[in-house]
């Protein structure tokens, strides 16, 4: 078991969320549909959209492996950030910097047959935010899902 570990060993669990990025996962999924002026709410659009942007979360594995104050901590570090949004205010966000609109559907039936196991993540839906990460000090580039989005599909 991976907690059973040496004393010299620096254990720090993190509990991701969506990690944005074009190049895989829900957001790469959501870009074609959008492309095609068919993107919009997936399922009710009210469930809770945990996110956090590829960087961010790459620089937050790095600053738990090199900062001293996530040494000995129990229990999970939320990898999110810290202003999650409701999943209809996502494809909002998406369809704006894409110059598209949101506005069809997504019916739950579509978002199995495109997700597969991980329809449940964006039809259930979960607030999570990152306390423990901003109380030790972590500082997000991209706190907020406009600028993640608009980063995103600049590079």
């Amino acid at each position: 078991m991976a907690q059973n570990v040496d004393d010299t060993v620096r254990l720090v669990l993190l509990r991701n969320g969506v990690v944005l990025d074009k190049d895989g996962g829900a957001l790469a999924k959501m870009i074609p549909l959008f492309m095609l002026f068919a993107g919009g709410p997936i399922g009710s659009g009210k469930q809770w959209f945990s996110w956090i942007h590829r960087d961010d979360l790459v620089s937050l594995i790095i600053e738990a492996l090199s900062n001293p104050a996530y040494k000995g901590l129990t229990g999970a570090i939320n990898g999110t950030a810290p202003n999650p949004v409701r999943l209809a205010e996502m494809c909002d966000r998406l369809g704006s910097v894409m110059g598209r609109p949101s506005w069809l559907p997504v019916p739950e039936f579509a978002v199995k047959a495109i997700f597969g196991e991980g329809a449940s993540v964006v039809l259930d839906g979960q607030r999570v935010v990152p306390k423990r990460a901003q109380e030790l000090g972590f500082k997000y580039k991209y706190p907020h899902v406009s600028d993640a989005i608009r980063a995103i599909m600049s590079s």
